[in-house]
């Protein structure tokens, strides 16, 4: 264990500080992924209504990320940092007077900006990453970076149990969202004392010549991404409906169930740089996905067991998926950072984000229609394992091209 703090006891200062403000803006994210389906489900939106409110955050970063992508080549990353550590927060507050109020259209607009409010963080935090921490930090830093996720889940979650046992009548979930998204005004203190002078060397002096860019490579590495994140989309943004609807688990439950699984996610993110010395890009991506399918095939099939231990395989299937699937995370951006190569990386970034959320945004549109059209959760999720099964195949094919990528770069070196 100490020698596994050392390594990120290596990690620069100033990235440490975007990692902390990046947490708290993910904090805000997990908070809202935990408990803003239900919230709106006690408000009276339909399912349908809510997967078609939901896809409009989906649809601002599938329209924005890839110009934003153009745009922050060879360009300083501070201020789209700020930008993010304000909008994020105000935006998030109002998303949730919005549903109070059944504003629709508002909503509708908010949740567009607040797509957009993620993007400056998001997509900056690997090409940031890349060009201004040390080669040998690399994989710990993008662990780090990869963790904030789960330890804003663990946070928000731990919060927003705690609270709601402490007072249920007063911390409703409206005032725990509004909470924690003012906690993520902290952000911007933190990426104020970011001082660290960027590496913002421009290869090509026109950002916007697509020309400029390897696109054989850069599709390569997105199919993978593209397949994954369609059958993700069907699944992540709605499984808190799963557990509320089939298993009665409520909003300060889940949020519970949430923390504690993202404690596990969170721990078991920090060993990647172990896991990859130990076994490989080879063994430790496909081993790692492959178990997570299986754990959510499982899940799927709970909503038909009519037993009362249903429940608790269920949360056991998603507590043992959830680091199983991040565990890949970071050995696949490694992989595919390294593999795209520098002049690639900032509109890979932008375009991961893109289909990402292009991706959810018609998965948003698919769920809405299966569910209009009485479609089980069950079924929903095995069409996720399905294509996750084909995008972890996918990765594995991409491994083989980046080394033997590096093989060639080896020989011709030592030629």
């Amino acid at each position: 264990m100490a020698s596994l703090l050392g390594k990120y006891k290596k990690v620069e200062l100033h990235i440490r500080y975007f990692i902390v403000a990046e947490f708290l803006i993910q904090m805000i994210n997990a908070a809202f992924m935990a408990i803003l389906l239900i919230f709106m489900s006690k408000q009276g939106y339909s399912d349908a209504e809510s997967a078609k409110f939901i896809s409009f955050r989906f649809l601002s970063v599938l329209l924005l990320a890839f110009p934003f992508g153009l745009y922050i080549k060879g360009r300083k990353m501070k201020p789209f940092f700020i930008i993010s550590s304000l909008l994020t927060p105000l935006t998030s507050i109002l998303i949730v007077f919005a549903i109070k109020w059944h504003a629709d259209a508002l909503l509708s607009v908010l949740l567009f900006i607040w797509g957009v409010s993620f993007i400056g963080i998001q997509i900056s935090a690997l090409p940031y990453i890349i060009r201004n921490a040390k080669p040998e930090t690399h994989t710990e830093a993008i662990s780090l970076s990869f963790s904030t996720w789960s330890l804003g889940g663990i946070v928000s979650g731990f919060l927003i149990f705690g609270l709601s046992k402490i007072s249920p009548e007063y911390f409703t979930e409206d005032k725990l969202l509004i909470l924690i998204s003012s906690l993520g005004f902290l952000s911007y203190y933190f990426v104020s004392k970011i001082k660290y002078k960027e590496n913002v060397v421009l290869q090509n002096p026109n950002p916007w010549d697509l020309k400029a860019f390897d696109w054989s490579k850069i599709f390569q590495a997105l199919i993978p991404t593209f397949i994954i994140a369609i059958g993700a989309g069907l699944t992540i943004p709605f499984i808190s409906l799963f557990f509320y609807k089939i298993h009665g688990i409520d909003s300060n439950q889940f949020a519970l169930l949430s923390a504690i699984t993202t404690i596990l996610v969170f721990t078991s993110v920090l060993f990647v740089p172990v896991i990859k010395e130990k076994l490989g890009y080879k063994k430790a991506i496909p081993t790692t996905q492959f178990s997570a399918i299986l754990a959510l095939v499982i899940l799927a099939f709970t909503e038909i067991i009519p037993y009362s231990w249903a429940v608790y395989l269920a949360i056991a299937c998603y507590i043992l998926r959830q680091p199983l699937m991040n565990l890949a995370g970071p050995m696949t951006s490694d992989v595919v950072m390294q593999y795209v190569g520098d002049k690639n990386r900032d509109i890979y970034s932008a375009l991961t984000s893109a289909i990402w959320s292009g991706s959810w945004f018609v998965s948003s549109k698919i769920f809405q229609i299966l569910r209009d059209s009485n479609i089980s959760y069950m079924n929903i999720f095995l069409i996720t394992a399905g294509l996750y099964s084909i995008g972890v195949i996918a990765y594995m094919r991409l491994i083989n091209l980046y080394e033997r990528q590096n093989s060639s770069k080896i020989s011709s070196a030592s030629n």
